[in-house]
């Protein structure tokens, strides 16, 4: 969609600047240094916190909080940071609300949890706007690893490899680093371009070399990596999106949510990029739910998600149901594409519904739309791999893979949920368990 020359119904500017300005800014507006002294003593500092257990990577989240009320956020920034080099991004995209605080004892008893999401995101920032890298090289040891992707889980697993002493080229088929946090996340949940500054201060540490526009099977080879480097780490991602399996989906107008949100992201003004009046999305994912909120604070007059099961089925957390809704996303539910209407260009998308066990219930339901968007689901792409398991590459519980000397981490690998935080995780682990291989 990024022609000067649209299909019909797919305008660009339909706001005014203003609008484009208030539904773009900051979905959280930050806490200032008062707010988050009064957010932090509500904490109770739990022994055997149930938070920390609900992080993916294990923060101290009672330790952080108690360093903001003690009026020391940098220390508090670097007992997060030391768990999750990401903890500005996490801060502002990990749905907390399905982990750290939907376990928090604020939340069970009193139905309103500590903002652990916010408070880290005060801590980090705090540290990362002085400029500060809070770690340090040890002596180099002379050994090489190769990242292939330079989103969550690569930039992870490349900053605890350089940390450690240890020389590291990271790979990765775009122009910019960052991955996910970079291409794929609403732009409203990462304004005034965060991303790229997190992965600047990232790189402070030393050590890191990226080597941008470089595909592995394409511009590099897998064996090639394999012999010059004394291991490796695949970070890439998912780059395939799935089809629909619907009639006429390859009409003008049906796109890939990954791509509109990278469009979107990458635009130095969102008033340039094209939406339709009518538009919608298929999926239930937070890609989906992104697609669809960005579709609507585009000035799109009719966006509906429709997703083939429940509600409670959705990945997408009840919070970003609820975000949708309240910016007047209709979702439909239990509904399956059928076939894809219009001559040349979408003009109706006709769904079948269908019951809890994916049975047809015979009922159809077709949707007016100059703009579809799927949201289904990626598959990997690359030829050569280390061994599959369910579409991803096969890891143990310290990302190695079925070939030695390789490891894999993040939405790749088979394992843990497609989070940016999971995907700290797994780089993060990778990382020990590669440099315990290569220094014994």
């Amino acid at each position: 969609m990024s022609s000067d020359v649209f299909a019909p119904g797919i305008n660009a500017g339909r706001l005014d600047p203003q609008t484009y300005a208030d539904n773009f800014a900051d979905l959280h507006a930050p806490l200032d240094a008062h707010e988050a002294l009064v957010a932090a003593d509500r904490c109770y500092f739990c022994h055997d916190a149930p938070c920390i257990t609900a992080c993916p990577t294990d923060i101290d989240i009672p330790l952080f909080i108690r360093q903001i009320a003690t009026g020391t956020p940098d220390a508090a920034a670097k007992t997060i940071l030391t768990q999750n080099i990401l903890g500005g991004m996490c801060a502002r995209v990990c749905p907390t609300e399905t982990l750290c605080e939907e376990v928090c004892v604020r939340e069970v008893a009193e139905g309103k949890p500590v903002l652990i999401g916010q408070l880290q995101r005060y801590a980090t920032d705090h540290l990362q706007a002085q400029g500060i890298h809070p770690f340090s090289r040890v002596a180099v040891t002379g050994k090489t690893v190769a990242v292939v992707g330079a989103g969550p889980a690569g930039l992870s697993c490349a900053h605890r490899l350089a940390m450690l002493g240890h020389d590291v080229v990271v790979m990765d088929a775009r122009p910019k680093p960052g991955g996910l946090n970079e291409y794929g996340i609403a732009a409203y949940k990462t304004p005034d371009g965060f991303a790229q500054e997190e992965v600047d201060w990232l790189l402070k540490i030393g050590g890191i070399e990226i080597k941008h526009g470089v595909r592995l099977g394409g511009d590099v080879t897998f064996d090639s990596l394999v012999s010059e480097h004394d291991a490796v780490f695949l970070g890439m991602g998912l780059g395939g999106v799935n089809a629909l399996g619907a009639a006429g989906e390859d009409k003008e107008g049906v796109g890939d949510a990954v791509e509109f949100i990278a469009e979107l992201r990458q635009a130095s003004d969102v008033a340039s990029v094209p939406i339709g009046r009518d538009v919608v999305v298929i999926g239930g994912g937070m890609t989906a739910v992104d697609a669809a909120v960005q579709a609507k604070l585009l000035g799109a007059l009719n966006v509906t998600l429709v997703y083939r099961r429940g509600r409670e089925r959705m990945n997408a957390s009840v919070f970003e149901q609820d975000l949708a809704a309240s910016k007047g996303v209709r979702i439909v539910t239990h509904a399956v594409p059928k076939a894809v209407h219009g001559n040349g260009a979408v003009r109706e998308i006709e769904f079948e519904y269908v019951d809890g066990d994916m049975n047809s219930t015979g009922q159809t339901l077709r949707l007016a739309a100059d703009q579809v968007f799927k949201a289904i689901g990626q598959t990997l792409e690359s030829d050569g791999l280390p061994a599959l398991e369910g579409g991803k590459i096969k890891v143990d519980a310290a990302g190695r893979t079925s070939l030695k000397g390789v490891w894999a981490g993040g939405d790749c690998a088979s394992g843990g949920e497609d989070l940016t935080v999971t995907g700290v995780a797994e780089g993060r682990d990778a990382a020990m368990d590669i440099h315990k291989s290569l220094v014994g």
